[in-house]
């Protein structure tokens, strides 16, 4: 697939030799950071030594002073508290994050975690019955909710308060809960609307602790949960959200939950974790619960106490892991299969498959993955009782859920991100939503948006690249959206003269600087084999890069992670 290149504004030469003078770094690390806004030493400080001890004050958010009065109300009366989350990574780390803050000190609390098939995303009228017929007065509510006012008011009517923790766009109106906490609320001057839904229910913590006098060194443990939230969640790793991944990776990597430690051992994962470990070995698996059988078995894991209990959890989630694999492959194959055999289809702006027997819990993965093959905002929809429902993923720069907004006449129900979102609609009213779906999409979508694009850094000569500016470029981990890899590009490079293909279709080669014959770097470019005929014939071309880590055999290596290149 051809993709666009675009090369971010340089930044001004002036501030970049302050600021390396500053630092006793090069231009390049300078200009990297002022790229990121760090313009002065301090902010540089702050940036590679996020600091724990900064993290906001979370009475700063709006109603936060009302859950914290709340749940101190319950605990004073001895009501008991139902912890309440979505079925995935996020729900159910943020569930396993609250539920096990609130046991330290207060006995009657449980957790609930809904069916995917039975009750759907968020809070169900099922799960406040459950609520009702088992005692509990007090729900808090993580990673959903902020769109639930019909549930909140029919749990009002039992005489269930709510409190809603969320990071999800608000609707209109707000549900009558006792407290919503949501930045993205448009009354609320928290200064951090982008924090996954563990980390809102870490901010709850946080406040109970401080109200409770417990000390700040004291939730550390619960960090590599929201590391793994933040991850999985795709939120921006700036901000409060990069103190938090920051710590949460040296907690995962130091002192893990038992959770954890059952599916690093079941995987035999020795290595330091990075942030795109925690999305391709742990998140699959915590998500896979949902999927396939229980999303209440990833909270289990998650909170076990002993190494017997996660084992025995972990290889039963594993199983779930491998099933969830299975489906995922064969559903992606149905799909394209369709898209390939309908002409008019692969003519249009937006993708929209539907199959009634499509399994439910797997849709938002093939949708990623047939995003990433035609590059269109995409839905995958399946069959779930009288009811279609299914997953939405987007293109960079296009708001997928603004655009469903746009249909909402013609649905149930709908939520979600820029990037990522759910929606339900009647069989009805299927045919009519595809076409006014693909109406918005077309008179909105700007054809640049069609094309994948490789933002890059800067360009960079071969011969610039040495052991001390990568040593710096690892310090600006974790790396996520809003502050991805370092990307380069150099140009007339050409290989050395052994480019391969290995493993699935990847390119293997070694390339060298025409004006540094000497320096020879090994490089890798995934997925891009169709490449070889044109490097092997000692044509200078054009790279675009990331500089990496590779480890082979226990050795440690650098190497060239080509995102494109071009003759």
């Amino acid at each position: 697939m051809i993709k666009r290149w675009n090369i971010k504004k340089k930044a001004d030469p002036g501030k970049i030799k302050t600021l390396a003078g500053d630092l006793s770094v090069s231009p390049v690390i300078a200009s990297l950071l002022l790229q990121r806004g760090i313009e002065t030493f301090e902010e540089a400080k702050d940036f590679f030594r996020p600091d724990y001890l900064k993290l906001h004050d979370p009475f700063l958010m709006k109603d936060m002073d009302k859950a914290v009065a709340r749940i101190e109300k319950a605990v004073t009366a001895g009501e008991k508290i139902l912890v309440y989350g979505d079925y995935d990574v996020d729900g159910t780390t943020a569930v396993a994050l609250v539920y096990s803050f609130l046991k330290t000190f207060y006995p009657e609390v449980g957790y609930y975690i809904p069916d995917r098939y039975k009750e759907g995303y968020g809070i169900s009228f099922a799960g406040i019955d459950f609520a009702k017929e088992n005692g509990y007065t007090l729900i808090i509510a993580l990673d959903c909710g902020i769109k639930s006012n019909d549930k909140v008011n029919y749990a009002a009517a039992r005489n269930i308060d709510f409190i809603i923790c969320d990071h999800h766009r608000p609707g209109k109106d707000l549900p009558a809960a006792v407290a919503v906490l949501d930045p993205k609320r448009s009354d609320c001057t928290y200064p951090f609307d982008e924090l996954s839904g563990c980390g809102i229910g870490f901010k709850l913590v946080q406040a109970c602790a401080i109200h409770r006098g417990i000390p700040a060194d004291a939730l550390e443990c619960y960090l590599d949960l929201v590391v793994v939230s933040i991850g999985a969640d795709i939120v921006p790793i700036n901000g409060e959200n990069r103190i938090l991944a920051f710590h949460g990776l040296k907690r995962i990597n130091s002192n893990p939950r038992q959770g954890f430690r059952a599916i690093l051992k079941l995987l035999n994962v020795k290595k330091e974790l990075g942030i795109t470990d925690l999305v391709f070995l742990i998140a699959p698996r915590i998500n896979a619960a949902g999927r396939i059988e229980s999303g209440s078995r990833a909270v289990d894991l998650l909170v076990s106490e002993t190494p017997e209990a996660a084992e025995s959890i972990g290889a039963h989630i594993n199983q779930n892991n491998t099933d969830r694999r299975d489906l995922d492959m064969s559903i992606t194959q149905h799909a394209l299969l369709m898209i390939e055999n309908n002409p008019a289809l692969k003519e249009k702006k937006s993708t929209v498959v539907f199959h009634a027997e499509w399994h439910k819990g797997v849709v938002g993965i093939v949708a990623s993955r047939l995003t990433e093959k035609y590059y269109r905002p995409t839905i995958v929809l399946t069959q779930s009782g009288d009811l279609i429902t299914g997953s939405a993923r987007s293109v960079k720069d296009f708001d997928v859920y603004e655009a469903i907004d746009a249909c909402s006449d013609l649905l149930v129900q709908f939520g979600g991100h820029k990037y990522a979102a759910g929606l339900t609609l009647k069989p009805e009213n299927l045919e009519a939503f595809i076409e006014k779906f693909e109406s918005v999409v077309s008179s909105s979508i700007a054809e640049y948006m069609l094309v994948p694009e490789v933002e890059i850094d800067s360009e960079l000569g071969l011969s610039d690249i040495d052991q001390k500016l990568f040593r710096i470029i690892k310090q600006f981990s974790p790396f996520g959206p809003g502050n991805m890899s370092p990307v380069f590009m150099t140009k007339s490079v050409t290989d050395k003269g052994y480019a391969r293909i290995v493993g699935n279709n990847h390119l293997k080669l070694d390339i060298l600087d025409s004006d540094f014959p000497k320096q020879v770097f090994a490089a890798i470019a995934f997925g891009q084999g169709e490449h070889l005929d044109l490097v092997s014939k000692k044509i200078p071309f054009d790279v675009c890069y990331a500089i990496e880590e590779n480890e082979y055999n226990g050795t440690v290596s650098m190497q060239i992670n080509i995102k494109d290149l071009k003759i």
